[in-house]
């Protein structure tokens, strides 16, 4: 049976296609191949970003395979390193993931497409929270989209589970642009290809402080910088790249990024 995602490498960009069955709904076992997937992505250090697509021109993922569950996967079972869909959850994930999202994206996928940092999105793509529809939560998506979008409009995607078109997912900023069907993974890959040529330690630090940062006020935020207290922050200060990038325009030339 043909694997229900593929995995390219294109130079430094990882490109992860889902494609499983009609519409690429998850199930545990497929959740628990993108937490593997997505770790791997995460620690090969050749690896400088990731694009998120699917093969599937209607669905982009509906999230849960209902059909599975109805089959005997637990909603609360294993989803595996990374939780749901292999990115919700997976830790110290210091690099972009840009999301290529066409056709039906909803419920679980769209949580899988608000884990990444930049949304591509087909003129086709549509959106919803239809989990109130069938007596559940869109748990992450309670957490996310909230903070994503103003708070009425996330309120009411969740309480009624009504659809968005892809240009009003622009308007209230959950995408950040969107293209022609047949012009998206290509717009996807010169997107990915302008963020691999960039400094891979400057992508990890603005990762971890945005991330540790979300819930602190601002000025603890930056105390903890100033204390030397994030990780990939120290890194990039003491790095090969941050001599290149000072002799790199004192000289008025191109970088050269090595990533230590």
């Amino acid at each position: 049976m043909d694997s229900p995602i593929h995995v390219e490498r294109r130079g430094h960009v990882f490109e992860v296609t889902l494609n499983r069955g009609k519409a690429n709904a998850i199930d545990l076992e497929t959740s628990r191949l993108m937490g593997q997937i997505f770790t791997e992505f995460r620690d090969d250090p050749e690896m400088r970003v990731a694009v998120v697509a699917s093969a599937n021109e209607k669905f982009f993922c509906p999230g849960w395979d209902l059909k599975a569950a109805a089959d005997g996967d637990a909603v609360d079972g294993d989803y595996g390193v990374g939780g749901f869909g292999g990115l919700q959850e997976l830790r110290g994930l210091n690099k972009p993931v840009i999301m290529a999202v066409n056709g039906i994206c909803c419920g679980g996928g769209l949580e899988i497409a608000l884990s990444g940092d930049i949304i591509l999105a087909s003129d086709t793509a549509s959106f919803a929270l239809p989990e109130i529809r069938s007596g559940t939560v869109a748990d992450a998506a309670s957490i996310k989209l909230p903070k994503r979008i103003p708070y009425h409009i996330a309120m009411e995607m969740l309480l009624t589970g009504r659809w968005i078109e892809a240009e009003e997912a622009a308007r209230w900023g959950m995408i950040n642009q969107i293209h022609a069907k047949d012009d998206l993974l290509a717009k996807a890959r010169e997107m990915a290809d302008l963020l691999a040529s960039g400094p891979p330690l400057v992508y990890a630090a603005i990762k971890e402080v945005v991330r540790e940062a979300e819930d602190m006020k601002f000025q603890d935020a930056l105390n903890k910088i100033t204390k030397s207290q994030f990780e990939t922050v120290e890194k990039l200060y003491r790095s090969e790249d941050q001599l290149e990038g000072a002799r790199a325009f004192a000289e008025k030339r191109d970088p050269v990024w090595k990533g230590r």
